[in-house]
């Protein structure tokens, strides 16, 4: 009972200082791994880098503490990363304080909805995340992670567009005018060491490495070149016109945004308040509402024209250093050869200190030590408002942690209990949320590291976080020269391993629905992102669809006997049929909604030939019956014997036989009318049915050579 509670327990059985020795190394080369890329999965779910960390250093403990697999790898990972970013998006700004608050509620949420499946030993609700949905949304997912970071890998800047395929557009226009050569390069070698260091050993921790390596490179080559400026060095009136201007519309949504806030809390609060009233205070605040979306949209094509100007700083004896747009006349007193750009978010401008990047973009300055410690502020409404996001980030990160821990329990033996991963899942949310996390899962990459290394018990995530612990508390200020285009060039590597194409031909080759619901997914979720959620929709909406249309309308076969002597479909393999015995085999459980599908069939086969006199109905694939499959199976007998024709049943499982039992419907039938199997059912019924007949050999005695039977 206490390992059920405390799992890790188990580790200790046999354990050895050569065992530790092992586990102490494995732990530290995930650590390798998962520093740098935890840092990148971080920007990709809108969050500051180091907040990569902050979800590195409790979750990977707590889910080996707790779970069930000895050697899973949690953390961040790419897919839960972009499914936080998608989920926040319609509630706050990524990268702002509200954006981080609901990250780390959300995580607080999965990891509740997690440990309450789990508990609950609700493990098998995953299986409605199909593998056709999941292939598909996964393939999808990966190209959009990949074309995401394109923007740091080309050092451009562009507003997101409504649709990603719209922002990549962007970007890619603007990478044809405005590529950061220095960035765009020091990305290519990120990769080429990565790729290099890959190819030359696996075990290698070439992420580091090629982490390690531009950094160095950034910081002595000064990379990074930033200078500030009053508005009154920048010389161009046009510009600074545009900066007030873009600064007016950014106080404007806020003071808008505050109105709607005070709107809708009087809206909610106004219980005995009129319809008319209601509607006017709606109409109020969908004008408003209007009035953020104008103004936001004035702001981004402000946004979109400071991006676009290039700077030229030049020495004033007056004024120190001013900028001039790079196309008009200045002075030649030029400063450097570097090409300044404003850094503009959405934020207001500082007029007296505004930010001009000459160099690439370095993650900069991460808070030293831990973070605070605390659970995070839960209000009801939007713990609710975040729990279709959670459920679906649950699902979808408990699938990728199960498939890794069940690949690699295969291949060390080791028993897997998926409720029991299920809790370590949870509460390695729900522990991370204190520490500042957001969502985590398993992670295929580190886990096969871990595996690789020989990682002997779950000791080997506690060192993991440990050393995550460690770099948190003295290392980071080592990282702040650490370009962004790298970061961008470590989630472009990682999520190449998502990208499955055969997972399509196989879903075709299995089902041709398959493939097609495998297809849609995908399609759908690159159309609708960053609104990933609709795609997972539409692919379970499809696959529910079809799993009630087979309920509805289970496969109904007519057997006859093959060459091999066995019964087999007369359709699928072009086999004669008896003119006087209809072998039908139903092919699933008959139950209400498709209880009168049996009876249809049953009619056309007597429409089809006038020569029947017998049916055997095959229950061997009807595993339940229900009220109305028993009303129906009772209404189809009394008719076809009322008709004059014959009816028996054979392979009857005991579950079935129960239930004719206790609705008397056995006695209807007569327990001499249900046969053991199909082929004592053909034995008894076939002599009485061809008395008198010109059928000289019967398909369901002779095989489709002519050979007599010997059965």
């Amino acid at each position: 009972m206490l390992t059920k509670i405390l799992p890790f327990i188990e580790w200790f059985k046999d354990y050895s200082l050569g065992k530790f020795r092992i586990d102490f190394l494995a732990g530290l080369t995930v650590a390798l791994v998962l520093i740098p890329q935890s840092m990148a999965y971080a920007q990709l779910a809108g969050l500051p880098a180091y907040y990569g960390l902050y979800a590195a250093f409790l979750p990977p403990m707590i889910a080996s503490l707790f779970g069930s697999s000895r050697q899973l790898a949690t953390g961040p990972v790419a897919v839960v990363s972009l499914m936080t970013a998608a989920s926040l998006e319609p509630f706050a700004s990524a990268g702002s304080e509200g954006f981080i608050t609901y990250a780390i509620v959300l995580a607080l949420t999965v990891g509740i909805f997690q440990l309450l499946l789990g508990v609950l030993r609700l493990g098998l609700i995953v299986n409605f995340l199909s593998h056709p949905v999941v292939n598909g949304f996964t393939n999808a997912a990966a190209i959009i992670i990949g074309t995401s970071q394109l923007s740091k890998l080309f050092g451009v800047y562009v507003d997101k567009a409504p649709h990603h395929y719209e922002t990549i557009i962007r970007v890619i226009e603007s990478a044809f005018h405005y590529t950061h050569l220095p960035t765009l390069a020091m990305g290519i070698l990120s990769i080429a060491i990565m790729v290099g260091l890959k190819r030359l050993n696996p075990k290698m921790p070439f992420v580091l490495a090629a982490v390690a390596i531009t950094t160095i490179i950034s910081w002595a080559t000064g990379f990074e070149h930033n200078e500030t400026a009053a508005i009154t060095q920048i010389m161009d009136e046009k510009i600074q016109e545009e900066i007030q201007s873009f600064n007016i519309t950014i106080q404007s949504i806020k003071d808008l945004s505050v109105d709607r806030t005070k709107l809708t809390s009087e809206i909610e609060s106004r219980h005995d308040a009129s319809t008319l009233e209601k509607l006017d205070l709606q109409y109020q605040a969908t004008v408003l509402t209007a009035r953020i979306d104008a103004a936001k949209a004035k702001a981004s094509e402000i946004r979109t024209r400071l991006r676009e100007i290039h700077f030229s700083a030049v020495e004033d004896t007056g004024k120190g250093i001013v900028f001039y747009k790079k196309e008009s006349p200045m002075p030649e007193t030029r400063v450097d050869d570097r090409v300044y750009r404003i850094r503009i978010g959405n934020k207001a401008l500082d007029t007296n200190a505004i930010n001009l990047s000459g160099g690439g973009a370095v993650v900069g300055d991460i808070p030293k030590g831990l973070p605070k410690l605390g659970m995070p502020g839960i209000n009801i409404s939007i713990f609710l408002q975040l729990l279709p996001y959670a459920i679906i980030i649950s699902l979808l990160g408990f699938m990728e942690a199960i498939a890794i821990a069940k690949a690699m329990a295969a291949k060390t033996g080791q028993r897997l209990d998926p409720n029991q991963e299920l809790i370590g899942q949870g509460l390695a949310n729900i522990v991370g949320s204190i520490g500042k996390s957001y969502p985590v899962s398993g992670s295929f990459s580190r886990s096969a590291v871990n595996l690789q290394a020989g990682a002997v018990s779950g000791l080997s995530s506690v060192i993991t976080s440990l050393m995550v612990i460690i770099t948190l508390l003295f290392f980071t200020p080592l990282l702040y020269h650490l370009p962004q285009a790298v970061l961008a060039s470590v989630i472009m590597m990682a999520v190449i391993g998502l990208v499955n194409v055969s997972g399509f031909v196989h879903a075709w080759h299995a089902q041709w629905y398959d493939g097609l619901i495998s297809v849609i997914t995908f399609i759908v979720t690159l159309a609708v992102a960053p609104h990933l959620e609709s795609g997972i929709y539409i692919g379970v909406g499809l696959s529910l669809a079809v799993f009630l249309y087979k309920s509805m309308r289970p496969k109904i076969s007519l057997l006859s006997r093959a060459q091999d002597q066995a019964l087999k479909d007369s359709c699928v393999h072009e086999l004669a049929t008896c003119k006087h015995i209809q072998l039908i085999r139903f092919e699933g459980p008959l139950f209400f909604a498709n209880a009168s599908y049996l009876e249809d069939e049953i009619n056309d086969r007597i429409q089809a030939s006038s020569d029947l006199r017998h049916f055997i109905i095959a229950c061997n694939g009807i595993n339940d019956i229900d009220a109305s499959g028993q009303e129906a199976l009772a209404l189809i007998i009394q008719r076809l014997r009322s008709a004059g024709y014959g009816v028996s049943l054979s392979g009857v499982n005991d579950a079935v036989y129960r239930v004719l039992a206790r609705t008397h419907l056995l006695e209807e039938i007569g327990v001499h009318n249900i046969y053991p199997t199909m082929e004592t059912a053909i034995s008894s019924v076939h002599p009485q049915t061809h008395d008198n007949t010109k059928e000289d050999q019967c398909p369901l005695l002779v095989n489709c050579l002519g050979t007599q039977s010997t059965k």
